[in-house]
């Protein structure tokens, strides 16, 4: 019978050093001991250029908290689910939590000065930021090209972040190119090329 290591195509001898040098646990994990520093991992991130979002809810007193992220993705079509990355240090994080449902606002490229706004520890971050109280009593920021309201249906602790599962209950889009965000700067499409 074949061995593990042969089954999974790798040769023994390098499981063997795998399994005693590097793995931080006795039994075999992903994780390893030697991984990349906090720093590093974030200018390797860096090269993926993503959109940016501002993810609002509203605590108990009706009162709107939000945060700007890059960690947004699609999840399934059918039904339609989206999810969220928070950080536990957030100071949305118990709001988003405790609340289940949250807005995830697309924002559009000339949106940068509130990015930066929600991307702070200020407590007013909604203080002269145009936005309304949906029928879902989520706050939706005007002047985003796309909006998607949605209730959590799961939630996952991974690492120093919260990952909020939603199922899209409304959505709209409006005209306007995005805000983008690259090697930790912001960024916008490139206008197409004359006779492109």
């Amino acid at each position: 019978m074949p061995s593990p290591q042969a089954r999974a195509g790798l040769p023994g001898p390098a499981l063997a050093i795998i399994e005693s040098a590097n793995l931080a646990f006795s039994e075999p994990s992903c994780y390893i001991n030697t991984m990349i520093g906090a720093d590093d991992f974030r200018k390797v991130l860096g090269h993926f250029a993503s959109g940016v979002t501002i993810i609002t809810t509203c605590d108990s007193d009706a009162r709107p908290t939000g945060l700007t992220a890059s960690a947004f993705t699609s999840v399934s079509l059918d039904p339609p689910l989206v999810l969220i990355c928070v950080d536990h240090k957030s100071q949305s994080h118990p709001t988003i939590k405790e609340r289940g449902c949250f807005a995830v606002n697309i924002l559009s490229a000339h949106q940068q000065e509130i990015s930066r706004r929600f991307a702070s520890s200020r407590l007013d971050k909604f203080e002269g930021v145009a936005h309304a109280i949906s029928d879902l009593k989520l706050p939706l920021i005007e002047g985003a090209i796309a909006h998607l309201e949605c209730t959590t249906v799961s939630v996952h602790v991974e690492g120093d972040h919260t990952i909020f599962v939603g199922r899209v209950e409304r959505a709209r889009m409006d005209a306007g190119e995005p805000l983008l965000y690259f090697r930790g700067q912001y960024d916008r499409l490139a206008s197409p090329s004359p006779g492109a």
